[in-house]
């Protein structure tokens, strides 16, 4: 390696036999890799000219997009303007108004002040700019390409500035080849234009995305602005927070528990009004929640800290979304106090499922009847006509004829009728071993499998016990069998008898519209319904929990969460989302037959021994370490 390194220092340095051959790059490449670290996908730029909009001192900004920003970015604003002298400046590098000497970096208010956005945005795209000061006459238009100025001239334009980039990525084909869908470069501008109007409520915003309007928000006050972004069912689940010390200051809002998802969802930090990221602080904010949350649960925030710029370095990354605290460790304190004391203040506390615990205690079979009779588990029964179990039990027939073959043992354990039977039997890692064959007394009227806290399926086995872990076990079979209806297309599909609307957030209705072939090809009835909302005209016939918004809400959250999601194809994402959500979950009560046929539909799949996420679904304790456990 290191002869590798001293034969190429060799030719660089004999490179075209000069004797000087360090050079100052031309402004065009020098502005291009600037823009590789400024200008990622189009939701960049679109930051960028926002925050422009809003150092400018606007009231009225809007957005225009087209084709998820890969044709069209447009911001008009009616702000400050500028001069024909400042115009031509804002397209040189490190040109900024922002500051001026060292020390200004230490005292800053504003959003942007590296001077480089403009000047990387038009070493990769056509840049149009007009404005004009409300002092001046005639304003300015500006046509800029490839880092080079093509025209500028005076022009008749309103007070304010209009910027509109062109052909993002034009001249740098790898870049553009690396841009994802539409639906997923939307998705990263709308998340940058709700963080930008969130933390200006104060100012009225609106974005357009080929040429139909997604929000229209009037400037207000921050609970208006949240429901405005993300739907009236936040009004009542918002806990205000404020405190007050000599450090900072924390203003803003928490969800309540029952508004938790089971994927992060809308978390928000601000910085001096700036958007950042910090898992540290973050961790302060759900450890305030403690005992209020379950562990795979996050609870909604918007949180807002002023403090001294002093006291931050916002100059670490470009993006300028991570920031440095000079006493992380007390502003930590602080939040996670703040946090617990709204909480404590408006009487939340947490929950308990008295149905769930007395069916935990309550050892008698009348309740646990009552219970399934209450929320019956039939989601993993085949249904007449559904070719998934039928198909696969045919092909492992062979397999798994023994699995429940039922063995004249009365004799061998009279004394303990109550003893559960031995079960097929788990296979090596090579799926080589032969099965073990199911022993139980046929006169025995107790069940040879048995439900342990709600949760596990236990059972013995030739060589130990085996324990199955339902939840898991029931998505294993569900997205196999959704795999199945994507490749066969064939749907079962219940009529809802009151139709239900199903209201998003701009983010999640473009999600609904990319899946919707899929989600239509799994069962569910749905079209759209005026702005962000689609009417839910019917359900896939095997789900047998209702709550249809909820559902599909979960299933979208779910989606777009997925762990490893640039690995899957859509269908394997949304059949993942699909399962977790029409699983049967931990704490449901099972009777035999429902157990017996999830253990057999489990085996009939490709893969038993692991969930679509990759979690074990079955382990195994040998009589070795049963036995191991009883020695002294």
């Amino acid at each position: 390696m290191y002869t590798d390194k001293k034969k190429a220092a060799v030719i660089i340095c004999n490179f075209g036999g000069e004797m000087d051959i360090i050079k100052l790059l031309p402004d065009n490449i020098a502005n291009q890799i600037a823009a590789g670290e400024v200008v990622q996908r189009p939701a960049s730029v679109v930051k960028e000219l926002l925050e422009n909009s809003v150092d400018a001192g606007s009231t009225n900004i809007k957005l225009i997009i087209k084709n998820a920003g890969k044709n069209l970015i447009q911001v008009i604003d009616n702000g400050c303007g500028m001069s024909e002298t400042d115009a031509r400046m804002s397209f040189e590098r490190h040109a900024t108004s922002k500051i001026q000497k060292l020390d200004d970096l230490y005292q800053i208010h504003t959003l942007g002040f590296r001077g480089e956005a403009l000047a990387s945005i038009a070493a990769v795209a056509e840049v149009e700019l007009k404005t004009k000061k409300i002092s001046d006459e005639t304003g300015t238009l500006i046509i800029a390409d490839n880092s080079e100025i093509k025209l500028h001239e005076a022009c008749a334009t309103p007070d304010g500035t209009s910027l509109s980039v062109k052909n993002l990525f034009y001249n740098v084909p790898a870049r553009k080849n690396f841009l994802k869908s539409n639906s997923i470069e939307l998705r990263h501008i709308i998340d940058e234009f709700i963080r930008v109007a969130l933390a200006n409520a104060e100012i009225s915003f609106s974005m357009v995305n080929d040429n139909e309007e997604i929000y229209h928000l009037r400037g207000g006050n921050l609970k208006q602005r949240i429901v405005g972004l993300f739907g009236k069912k936040y009004e009542e689940s918002l806990v205000p927070v404020e405190e007050t010390t000599d450090i900072l200051t924390i203003k803003g809002f928490i969800g309540k528990p029952e508004s938790a998802r089971k994927t992060r969802g809308e978390q928000f930090f601000f910085a001096n009004n700036r958007f950042i990221k910090n898992a540290y602080l973050n961790h302060a904010v759900t450890g305030a929640f403690e005992d209020l949350l379950p562990d795979d649960s996050y609870p909604y925030y918007a949180l807002f800290m002023q403090l001294s710029p002093s006291k931050i370095d916002i100059n670490v990354h470009p993006t300028k979304t991570e920031i440095k605290f000079d006493n992380e460790k007390m502003i930590y304190a602080i939040m996670r106090s703040a946090v617990r004391k709204s909480l404590s203040q408006y009487h939340i506390a947490p929950s308990l499922n008295f149905d769930e615990e007395m069916s935990m205690r309550n050892t008698g079979t009348s309740n646990r009847d009552t219970l399934r009779t209450s929320s019956p588990v039939r989601d993993y029964n085949p249904a007449p006509g559904n070719s998934f179990i039928q198909n696969r039990q045919k092909a492992n027939q062979g397999e798994w004829d023994e699995l429940y073959k039922i063995l004249d043992t009365a004799s061998s354990q009279p004394s303990q009728p109550s003893q559960a039977a031995a079960i097929q039997g788990m296979t090596n890692e090579n799926e080589e071993e032969e099965n073990d064959e199911l022993l139980f007394n046929e006169e025995d009227t107790a069940k040879p499998v048995m439900q342990l806290h709600l949760k596990y399926i236990v059972t013995s086995i030739r060589s130990g016990l085996m324990i199955v872990q339902q939840q898991l076990a029931h998505e294993r079979i569900l997205y196999e069998k959704y795999i199945e209806k994507f490749d066969v297309g064939i749907n079962y599909s219940q009529r809802l008898l009151f139709p239900e609307v199903l209201q998003l957030h701009a983010a999640d209705y473009e999600i609904v519209k990319e899946i919707l072939p899929e989600i239509h090809s799994l069962g569910f009835e749905l079209e759209e319904f005026g702005k962000n909302a689609f009417m839910i005209n019917g359900m896939p016939a095997d789900i047998q929990d209702r709550g249809e918004q909820k559902i599909l809400e979960k299933i979208v959250e779910d989606y777009k969460n997925t762990e490893g999601a640039d690995k899957l194809d859509k269908r394997e994402k949304l059949a993942r989302a699909f399962a977790k959500n029409t699983a049967i979950k931990i704490g449901r009560p099972l009777a035999y037959d429902e157990m017996k046929n999830l253990i057999d539909e489990l085996f009939a799949c490709k893969l038993p021994y692991y969930s679509p996420d990759g979690r074990p679904v079955i382990i195994t304790i040998s009589s070795d370490e049963l036995d191991k456990k009883f020695k002294k």
